[in-house]
């Protein structure tokens, strides 16, 4: 079975309380906020190097295992595929800000996850959920509009790739 790797880099580790971003011009990690009481990521999250989504940033992805690492640290990851969404403040145009997901390929359950529809509907949800909340508490709405699959992902993220690893 062919696969869709990519590299990624974390800013915040799963558990994290506080969100880090990546400072292009230092080359160092900023402390940008701390979350609401009570909320925390789910899971790594971090950017995929070199590539710029319409926000101006570079895509976001959430790296689903069963460790948590470190702001930094880049991995190798199978692409399973993307929430779709639009993001922006209430009363102004919205862009398109997909959170791609992704598992490092070094995971025990990468083996087992390779699309994703095997992903339980109830965690897709939570995800959804998060950003929902992540957004709001910032002054701004994220909306869920479908999901992706990891080959289209894939051509998304490497616009004229037709070849997967």
């Amino acid at each position: 079975m062919k696969t869709t790797t990519i590299k990624v880099v974390i800013e915040t580790p799963r558990g994290s309380t506080e969100k880090y971003d990546y400072d292009k011009k230092s080359g160092h990690f900023l402390l940008r906020k701390i979350l609401p009481a009570g909320m925390m990521f789910p899971y790594d999250f971090g950017f995929i190097p070199g590539t710029k989504g319409e926000d101006g940033d570079p895509l976001d992805i959430i790296v689903l295992s069963e460790f948590r690492s470190f702001p930094g640290c880049m991995m190798e990851c199978h692409l399973l595929g993307a929430i779709m969404a639009e993001q922006g403040k209430e009363k102004q145009k919205k862009v398109r800000n997909d959170r791609y997901l992704a598992i490092p390929i070094c995971s025990t359950i990468s083996q087992y996850l390779q699309h994703i529809d095997q992903l339980p509907a109830e965690m897709v949800t939570q995800l959804e959920d998060f950003f929902f909340n992540y957004n709001k508490a910032e002054g701004k709405v994220f909306h869920s509009i479908g999901l992706m699959d990891a080959d289209t992902a894939f051509r998304q993220i490497h616009p004229g790739s037709h070849k997967r690893k």
